[in-house]
């Protein structure tokens, strides 16, 4: 479903943890890395299509997440010719989205990349709110750099209990042994904020992935 310009309408899906972190999936047998995001079919509405390609890319439902903001208007990328199928060049030009952001307010085990038997992603983490324009492909910064700062304002503040909990960190008795901290992650061993959901794999830099 193409719009007179040759726009596919089409949703964008920020996805925020309780650190104001990013949903950031890798597509599946890729190293392309991106946010969730699909069509638009004929009769739903942008907010039908988000819940539908929630559930489709990440396994999550509505009672999942707390819908924060959309942007106001569409937000168009052209697709470069390489990457337009053959017969459909000529008269398809790119994507026209309408972004939400989400608050996750189930915990990173409710993710599921295998909810379906057509999965988009197959490895997931999460990214400072900003990476993602450093690292997504190039025809597709401009939409993220427009839907990152108009729904930048709305990010819920974070919870002044981590700023004391750094301050007791400091005043630890300088007596006591240091704590010791490997540089290596060790996948069975993973702290319980990076828990990986069913059909997971960690990546800890998308960025330098062979």
């Amino acid at each position: 479903m193409l719009d007179r310009d040759g726009f596919r309408p089409n949703v964008g899906i920020i996805l925020l943890n309780q650190k104001n972190q990013v949903f950031w999936g890798k597509r599946i047998r890729t190293h392309s890395w991106q946010f969730p995001q699909g069509g638009i079919d004929r009769g739903e509405t942008p907010e039908q299509a988000m819940y539908r390609e929630l559930h489709e890319e990440v396994g999550l439902r509505p009672e999942h997440v707390a819908i924060v903001a959309r942007t106001r208007d569409w937000l168009r990328y052209e697709v470069p010719d390489r990457y337009i199928r053959r017969d459909a060049r000529g008269h398809y030009r790119g994507q026209k989205q309408i972004w939400f952001l989400l608050r996750l307010m189930g915990g990173d085990w409710n993710l599921n990349l295998r909810a379906t038997n057509h999965p988009e992603f197959d490895a997931w983490r999460w990214n400072d709110y900003w990476v993602p324009l450093d690292v997504v492909v190039e025809f597709k910064r401009g939409v993220y750099e427009m839907a990152l700062t108009e729904l930048a304002r709305f990010l819920p503040r974070q919870d002044n209990r981590n700023r004391y909990l750094r301050t007791g960190m400091r005043q630890r008795d300088p007596s006591a042994p240091a704590p010791i901290r490997s540089t290596q992650m060790d996948p069975m061993h993973l702290p319980l904020h990076m828990e990986l959901p069913p059909g997971a794999s960690f990546d800890p830099d998308p960025q330098h992935s062979a």
